[in-house]
Order: structure tokens, then C-alpha cells, then sequence
């Protein structure tokens, strides 16, 4: 089938991004394979990120199948974008359907996008992962590859105005080495390197992130351990169960 629907939307993506003047930085893209399955797995502080998650693939030509709730499907803008760039629903009462789409596509040798924290970490560090994204990816025998990004949040985060018109952000973008499932004996054990590898490169992408909070009301963007205003994980755990 012809993609009539993703290339626009990339187009669409590109201008913005030139039109914000965005300061993005792309490390590792060449990770990503150029045919063959793949499951880029990112870690999550922005509703954009599956933008500049899909945008750490382009230079290798591929456009990522993204896991995302069923609710996006449903909306009547992004539901028919989203079905037309060919994501991957997951109805979070029935996820065995989606997590055979998504075993499937790589199968075919699609690359799948997936953020195995499955919320915004509001704390913006790695929080515990679910281990759907390793398990499809020992099934289907394709590698996973850990994405950091870094800025996306300073755009539109939970809890926070949207700022979309935000000029001259710095965004970060770090694709790892790609992870062979064979290396692990089970998906459990994939799913530990997996965090720790991902945590890693998130860390180094905020530590050297090429701007600081502009003063006290901008560290909000910041993780407390970083000596910004952001809740720690422990404090983001504890809201999320109000």
C-alpha cells in the first residue's frame, strides 16, 4: 500500500520545526537498520514524543509505527492521521490484539515505536518499564533500540500549558546501540539492561543539554536531582495514585 499519509505529516513536522527554528541534535541514527523489524523503545516527558521519536529514524528512511491508546484512534482529527500513518492501537483492556499488531508489523519488517514507561514520567527520569516492548521484539527476533529524548517537555508536558509556539527549544535526540534479544536469557532480564541502557543515555542527554532554566520559575523542566522543581520519582508515583 502507498503511504499517502505519513509523508505529509513529516513534511508538515519539518516546517515546524524550521519555523520554530528548534535546535534539534540527533546522535546515533545510523543504529537505526535501514530494512528489517525494529522496536525503538523512548522514554516518555512530552505529548510530542512520538514526533521526535519518529524523527531519530529519518535518516535512515523509515517511518515508525508507534503504539499509542486507543483514545488517539478515536479522535476525530488525530484518529484518521493516526490510521492513515498506520499506528498501532493498544486498547489497554484488551492489549493481547495490539500486541499481536505490533509482533506482526515487525515481523514484516516494520520499525514499531514504543514507550515502555506506557505514561509521561512527570519526575523526567526513567520510570519502572513494562516489558511488552522486549517480549515483541524476542518474538518477532528483530533488535530494540533505546531512545532518549530531552526538551520535548518543555513544549507540552502533563500538567503544563502548552507552549507549541516556543522558538529556538534545543531538542535532544540519542538513539543507542540496538539490542539483540539473543544476548538475554528471558524478556525480564532484557527489560533491566533495557532501562538501565535508556536511563544512561537519558542522563547524559540532560546533563548536557545546551541550555539552563532561564531562572527559579523556568527549573520546573528540570529532575530534582538536577536542582530542578520537578517532582521526584517518588513524589510523581505518589500523585499518580490520587
Amino acid at each position: 500500500m502507498p503511504e499517502l499519509v505519513y509523508p505529509p505529516v513529516i513534511a508538515f513536522a519539518k516546517t515546524m520545526f524550521r519555523v520554530l527554528d528548534l535546535r534539534i541534535t540527533v546522535e546515533g541514527a545510523h543504529h537505526v537498520p535501514r530494512a528489517g523489524g525494529a522496536v525503538l523503545a523512548s522514554n516518555h516527558v512530552s505529548y510530542l514524543d512520538f514526533i521526535f521519536c519518529g524523527f531519530g529514524a529519518h535518516e535512515s528512511r523509515r517511518l515508525v509505527r508507534f503504539m499509542a491508546k486507543q483514545s488517539v484512534f478515536s479522535h476525530r482529527v488525530s484518529g484518521p492521521l493516526m490510521r492513515g500513518m498506520r499506528h498501532i492501537p493498544v486498547d489497554r483492556a484488551a492489549g493481547a490484539g495490539s500486541y499481536a499488531a505490533a509482533v506482526d508489523a515487525l515481523r514484516r519488517g516494520e520499525v514499531v515505536g514504543v514507550f515502555p514507561e506506557a505514561t509521561i514520567s512527570q519526575s523526567f527520569v526513567v520510570k519502572e518499564l513494562k516489558s511488552g516492548a522486549t517480549r515483541m521484539a524476542r518474538e518477532a527476533a528483530v533488535p530494540v533500540l533505546p531512545v532518549a529524548l530531552w526538551g520535548t517537555q518543555r513544549l507540552w508536558t502533563k500538567g503544563r500549558p502548552r507552549t507549541l509556539t516556543r522558538r529556538h527549544t534545543p531538542i535532544t535526540i540519542l538513539v543507542g546501540e540496538p539490542m539483540e534479544p539473543a544476548a538475554w536469557p528471558d524478556a525480564t532480564t532484557m527489560t533491566v539492561a533495557l532501562k538501565e541502557r535508556l536511563s544512561a543515555l537519558v542522563d547524559r542527554a540532560q546533563r548536557e543539554y545546551p541550555e539552563p532554566p532561564t531562572g527559579p520559575e523556568d527549573r520546573w523542566w528540570l529532575p530534582a536531582h538536577l536542582g530542578g522543581t520537578a517532582p521526584t520519582p517518588e513524589e510523581a508515583a505518589a500523585a499518580e495514585q490520587h
